[in-house]
């Protein structure tokens, strides 16, 4: 990639994070990767080439920064949440798998500097690689810009309705971020039936797969069972989480439009947000 290329990439990213960089040099050190800085340090000719500076020290910063904000936004929205449900909201908002989806919503991967090494490797493709960087952007962001200009990002990208789906799965008592096990657990106390999963597509090379699933409720006849969604993901896994995750949005979507609501098991159990004993 040439400079003016360089530049306009830097552009465009700038655009999806909301963020002008006053010094567009930190974003340039969050996207850049250790293999690039290890290349770079390598000699040629007898000649060293000064190494630049990777992302990983913008990746603990920009980590602690990021849950932060979102336990500050989370306590202001829900101060009838206890601490054990404000907990588990905040590290299904800040996951790794979570922070790889914003990553791929704003185009992350294609900015990455990378050793030519692991550029046909097709490294800035993987979840990992892309949530890390994820993290020292946000690291970044909040050098240039302060909380402010992470709030604001984090309010577009991180926030949001994510918050209803992981408050849903612990009121489901499923294990947050599992959405089958939530779909599952929702369907099987409605009567509805179970949840099965079939694969309706798969596309693109095999550094960058791309799987589609579909997720019906079984029937005797599984290939007629009442479709419920499908979902995409770069494994047959995630795309079974991401098809349950859409199920579970519909399901959501369909009982609030019949003034319905989740209800807790029965028993004298505490509420998973609130921490309070509801007695059947």
């Amino acid at each position: 990639m040439n400079e003016p290329q360089a530049e306009s990439g830097i552009s465009e990213l700038e655009s999806a994070l909301g963020h002008g960089f006053a010094c567009p040099g930190l974003l340039r050190c969050a996207l850049t990767h250790r293999s690039l800085v290890h290349e770079l340090a390598q000699t040629d000719g007898g000649t060293q080439v000064a190494p630049t500076e990777d992302n990983e020290r913008l990746e603990f910063l920009g980590d602690a920064v990021l849950g932060l904000v979102v336990a500050e936004a989370l306590y202001a929205a829900h101060p009838e949440w206890h601490e054990g449900a404000l907990t588990r909201v905040r590290s299904g908002l800040v996951s790794r798998e979570r922070m790889a989806r914003v990553a791929e919503a704003i185009g992350l991967g294609r900015h990455l500097r990378l050793s030519r090494g692991e550029e046909r490797s097709g490294l800035r493709h993987k979840s990992t690689v892309l949530s890390n960087s994820m993290e020292a952007v946000m690291g970044a962001l909040y050098l240039d810009g302060g909380l402010d200009a992470v709030r604001a990002f984090a309010n577009r990208r991180v926030l949001g309705e994510t918050v209803d789906q992981l408050a849903l799965q612990l009121r489901s008592g499923a294990a947050m971020g599992n959405y089958k096990s939530a779909l599952q657990e929702r369907l099987q106390a409605s009567r509805a039936g179970s949840p099965v999963y079939r694969l309706k597509s798969e596309s693109g090379p095999d550094h960058h797969k791309r799987f589609m699933v579909e997720v019906r409720i079984k029937s005797n006849d599984p290939v007629h069972g009442q479709p419920l969604a499908r979902g995409t993901g770069r494994t047959k896994k995630l795309a079974e989480q991401d098809a349950a995750r859409r199920a579970l949005e519909a399901l959501v979507r369909t009982e609030a439009g019949n003034g319905g609501q989740v209800e807790s098991a029965p028993g004298a159990e505490p509420d998973a947000m609130t921490g309070e004993t509801q007695t059947p």
